[in-house]
């Protein structure tokens, strides 16, 4: 018997070279947002403005982008409710 854990974002998964088509068309800010949650995610609007020296008005704006391209999902914070944590459908 094996026990599986249902992944809400299974499903709006993009393939490595839909994911790459859609971000090449987005501004370097967004590029960046998503290498930073490439190689460390999920994390909060406020952990990616520290890891990527971006201000907190452009890392909200490069999360828009992704998300209006489909390239990021989001979460509440297992550790605070009252934040979002973001990772990519990818």
């Amino acid at each position: 018997m094996s026990t599986t854990i249902d992944d809400p974002g299974a499903d709006e998964r993009l393939g490595e070279t839909e994911f790459r088509e859609r971000l090449r068309e987005l501004p370097p800010s967004a590029k960046l947002v998503a290498k930073v949650l490439e190689t460390d995610a999920p994390l909060s609007q406020g952990k990616l403005a520290e890891e990527s020296l971006l201000p907190d008005r452009t890392v909200r704006y490069a999360l828009n982008r992704l998300e209006d391209e489909g390239l990021i999902g989001s979460r509440h914070s297992f550790h605070d409710a009252r934040k979002q944590v973001y990772f990519l459908n990818n």
